[in-house]
């Protein structure tokens, strides 16, 4: 083979095989090294106070960051998002915190969308085919709706609804607004339950203290138990992901109802 055919060959498998094999790499370095441990709501925690005093020296460029990192984090498709959320209200409050953290995800979801147009679209493709399926038929009668349904109802992962709907052809657009849409009401819920969890924080330091007194520092550990998470503001957060999530069956339900009134007029 000549060399202009060879090159020829060479870009085009880098341009359709470069960026997924890119990303394929870095996360599997991140998940040997062991990095996306290290995205954790204890680590948050350890380093608050820290965070606090740059946080309030330059507000802007600690958003940005956080936005960066769940970028990255979206994209590689680490399972840290419910604690970004989370860290993202204890960081910035609920508001600030609800915000970065969709835009951070949204961006992150629309990476993997348009990496999954690519060759490994087709490989996706052939592994779930009867996921697939399904999913089909409900982005062929309203690609919008299916999509806020799919993000408000955790019924598949988040990293196969990133995948899914660019193999199935939906328009960017569509994604991109279903995602950020849909997306909102637990992000909002998480970000909620971080900006209250200042009483659960302060209680772990108490007794992290208390331990270091009694046993020393090597043998203490400052953690967070899963039954402090169960905060006030939890359990309103879940309360408005349940009521947002019945939103698409309901809409659905009016269209229907409107079709059949239509049809008997």
């Amino acid at each position: 083979m000549s060399t202009a055919p060879r090159t020829a060959l060479i870009r085009t498998a880098v341009r359709r095989y470069g960026a997924p094999a890119l990303i394929v790499a870095i996360m599997a370095l991140v998940l040997l090294q062991g990095w996306h441990h290290q995205l954790t709501l204890e680590s948050v925690v350890v380093q608050r106070d820290r965070f606090h005093d740059f946080i309030a020296q330059h507000t802007a460029l600690a958003v940005l960051a956080y936005v960066a990192i769940y970028v990255a984090a979206a994209t590689l498709s680490l399972p840290c998002g419910v604690a970004m959320s989370v860290a993202g209200g204890l960081l910035f409050g609920w508001l600030v915190g609800t915000v970065a953290a969709v835009v951070g995800a949204t961006l992150g979801a629309t990476m993997v969308f348009l990496i999954a147009r690519t060759a490994v679209g087709n490989a996706f493709c052939e592994r779930a085919g009867p996921w697939l399926a399904r999913l089909s038929q409900g982005f062929q009668k309203d690609a919008l709706l299916y999509m806020l349904f799919l993000r408000l109802v955790p019924a598949f992962p988040f990293w196969f609804v990133n995948l899914a709907p660019a193999v199935l052809g939906v328009p960017l657009r569509t994604f991109v607004l279903g995602t950020f849409l849909g997306i909102i009401p637990a992000t909002l819920a998480f970000a909620s339950t971080g900006a209250g969890l200042d009483s659960v924080i302060m209680a772990a330091k108490s007794e992290y203290a208390a331990c270091v007194a009694l046993q020393g520092l090597e043998k203490c550990r400052l953690t967070i138990h899963a039954s402090s998470f169960f905060t006030r503001e939890l359990a309103q957060a879940l309360i408005l992901i349940g009521v947002v999530a019945v939103i698409p069956v309901v809409i659905k339900n009016v269209k229907k109802w409107r079709k059949r009134d239509a049809a008997a007029k």
